[in-house]
């Protein structure tokens, strides 16, 4: 069974120079080193399911940005969110919905 983990993000300081593709890269390095258990795609070139409801552009701050995971199981909200933000740069902080 596949749960969703849905968060929303913000994208301050240097961290506004980081792209989209970038972004959803950075997440699925953090969800690693967490040791969360995230869902992987499938096919050949496996990676972790990372929805992010609309790009930012490159050098714009945003706050409040909406955001979705896979997780191959239950996590409480809470621990979700201090797992994951000790491991992301300063600048992004995240919030759980």
């Amino acid at each position: 069974m596949i749960y969703q983990a849905e968060f929303t993000f913000t994208k301050l300081g240097l961290s506004r120079f980081i792209s989209h593709l970038d972004l959803i890269r950075l997440f699925g390095r953090a969800l690693r080193r967490a040791d969360l258990p995230f869902a992987v795609s499938e096919g050949f070139s496996k990676h972790p399911k990372i929805v992010i409801k609309r790009a930012l552009k490159l050098g714009l701050t945003s706050e409040n940005e909406e955001a979705k995971i896979a997780l191959s199981e239950y996590m409480k909200p809470e621990e979700f969110k201090e797992r994951f933000q000790k491991q992301l740069p300063e600048g992004i902080k995240i919030g759980v919905i």
